[in-house]
């Protein structure tokens, strides 16, 4: 099977620390691991993304790229999600949702842009089997993300489904919550390592709904 093109994206300035773990979790190393803005980049097995779906504690998502390439207008949006094979990825039976993101893009509406893509895909299927999936903005079976620069396009396909951050322990919130990813991040920062030859204890004397002391706990332990 050909290796995927994945991103994963995290924080600004958290690119190293993100490559650093992606190496630590899957070996990869060299051209199949770059460091981009706003994410790692990396050619990658569908066990890696499995992986790095479970083990990561940087990335916010772990994206497989299906099209790359220069745009104009939307209708050069539409005819690149056109080419992308949809139904080797999921069935008229699942939802899906198209979201974007943009940097210097020249488009006056993002939604329109999105609403474009949506029309692709669901085309597509149509002229494939006749029926076209459902979107449901809620909660969504598939999430289709399309990310626009100055005058390139690229769309993915999500392989989390939710947010990496949602690690699925936390039942109440607090008040003005830290990301678990940016706590993750800011551990990964102070060079702390509960398994190094001279482990240090832990401190957070601001730790408000516990967020750093848990991911670091989690983190002692071996907890994914």
């Amino acid at each position: 099977m050909n290796p995927l093109q994945l991103f994963l994206p995290c924080a600004a300035g958290v690119e190293g620390f993100l490559a650093d773990e992606v190496h630590q979790i899957t070996g990869l190393t060299g051209s199949d691991l770059l460091t981009g803005r706003g994410g790692v980049l990396l050619r990658a097995s569908w066990r890696d993304a499995m992986l790095l779906n479970l083990y990561s504690r940087l990335a916010q998502r772990v994206l497989v790229q299906l099209a790359h390439r220069p745009y104009r207008n939307e209708n050069d949006l539409y005819e690149a999600a056109s080419s992308v094979a949809w139904e080797v990825w999921f069935t008229t039976r699942h939802t899906f949702k198209v979201e974007v993101t943009a940097q210097h893009s020249p488009l006056q509406s993002l939604n329109f842009a999105g609403l474009r893509v949506k029309d692709a895909v669901a085309d597509r299927f149509r002229a494939k089997s006749g029926v076209r999936p459902d979107v449901n903005t809620q909660w969504p079976d598939v999430r289709i993300h399309l990310h626009l620069t100055t005058d390139e396009a690229t769309i993915y396909i999500d392989t989390s489904g939710e947010p990496l951050f949602k690690r699925g322990w936390r039942e109440d919130k607090g008040d003005a919550p830290l990301k678990e990813t940016l706590a993750a991040a800011m551990i990964a920062a102070s060079g702390w390592d509960p398994h190094g030859d001279a482990p240090v204890p832990l401190y957070d004397p601001c730790c408000g709904s516990g967020t750093v002391l848990i991911e670091a706990a989690q983190i002692a332990c071996c907890i994914a």
